[in-house]
């Protein structure tokens, strides 16, 4: 982390500056994945997944909003789209296979899969609104600013009312492998290591945006591959480190919970606080309407991840075919 503030301040070169900042990133998640650990034993799957989730989006928002400030608009717009892409079927598919791998079938709790699967596909169609009104030049076309605010303001609202029932919902179904061992820390201290890592996030998706678009032109990708894929995954890096990590220790219900709790809650909080924030934060104006094929790939994700995980089991097949999915979506952004 501290080498990636010199390069904040020295020129290593655009490259350098950028690969630092996106190992902090990592760095962050480590800390983070240790702490929610520590938190799940005592709280359970329900709360754990909302929790770790929230913290785990806070990159991404200080990455939009630092993006938006720079006019960086169609970076954030595919790297919203991007995370919820990499969470569902990226890390996802890698919680599968591994978990697959080591333990064989794994299963968690059906009823609370469904649950957050009816919210994920609600919330997504909800956001995906504008971006249709769009295409078919419906009178709301000339007014995606006004709509995208009042599609915001709506999911804010859904999210605020899932959460009592999210945290309530306690799982304990036998996708456990076995009894999670005795919490080890003192609860002020994981609670303290999950302020401390969210407050440094900030400062890291400072220097990772700075270093963004200068390394964009070095490597020749286009900025909504850059959004979609590096900027999504590392602002995932949180759940790509927890998510495989608790299916890898056979704690499927904990891994399923934190994964699509993420890709759930960008589409409830993180875009809509984005929309709403770009007003105040200067910069560009961020509104719902995504390009066709963005809008596309997330809703074929959403479809898959509904039908994998609704069964309540999976297996390191399912893992393969998630992942496969998600190379084929990337692969499609890479000439922009």
């Amino acid at each position: 982390m501290l080498l990636a503030g010199l390069t904040r301040y020295i020129d290593l070169g655009s490259v350098t500056a950028f690969v630092c900042s996106a190992v902090a990133v990592a760095a962050l998640a480590a800390l983070v994945a240790r702490s929610v650990e520590q938190l799940g034993d005592r709280f359970g799957p329900g709360a754990t997944g909302v929790l770790q989730s929230a913290l785990g989006n806070l990159p991404e928002l200080f990455i939009g909003i630092f993006a938006l400030r720079a006019g960086l608009i169609g970076v954030v717009q595919a790297a919203i789209i991007g995370s919820i892409l990499s969470n569902a079927l990226l890390v996802l598919g890698l919680a599968f296979l591994v978990g697959g791998l080591r333990n064989g079938e794994q299963r968690f709790d059906s009823a609370r899969a469904r649950s957050i699967c009816v919210l994920l596909v609600l919330a997504v169609s909800a956001m995906i609104i504008p971006s249709l009104a769009q295409y078919v030049h419906t009178p709301a076309a000339a007014h995606e600013g006004e709509l995208s605010t009042i599609v915001s303001v709506v999911l804010l609202v859904v999210f605020a009312l899932s959460v009592p029932a999210s945290i309530r919902q306690t799982g304990g179904g036998s996708g456990e492998g076995a009894t999670p061992e005795p919490p080890r820390w003192p609860l002020g201290l994981a609670v303290g290591l999950l302020a401390a890592a969210s407050a440094l996030a900030a400062l890291v998706s400072d220097w990772f945006v700075t270093a963004l678009q200068p390394a964009i032109e070095v490597l020749h990708i286009s900025p909504a591959f850059a959004g979609l894929v590096i900027v999504a995954i590392a602002g995932n890096a949180i759940e790509n480190v927890v998510g495989i990590q608790l299916a890898a220790r056979n704690q499927a219900e904990y891994a399923m919970s934190v994964i699509v709790n993420s890709p759930l809650q960008v589409a409830l909080v993180l875009a809509p606080a984005l929309v709403l924030l770009s007003h105040v934060v200067g910069g560009a104006v961020l509104t719902l309407v995504f390009s066709p094929l963005l809008v596309v790939a997330v809703f074929l994700a959403v479809l898959t991840v509904t039908i994998a995980i609704v069964d309540g089991q999976s297996d390191w097949l399912e893992g393969v075919a998630l992942i496969g999915l998600y190379g084929a979506i990337s692969a499609a952004f890479w000439w922009g």
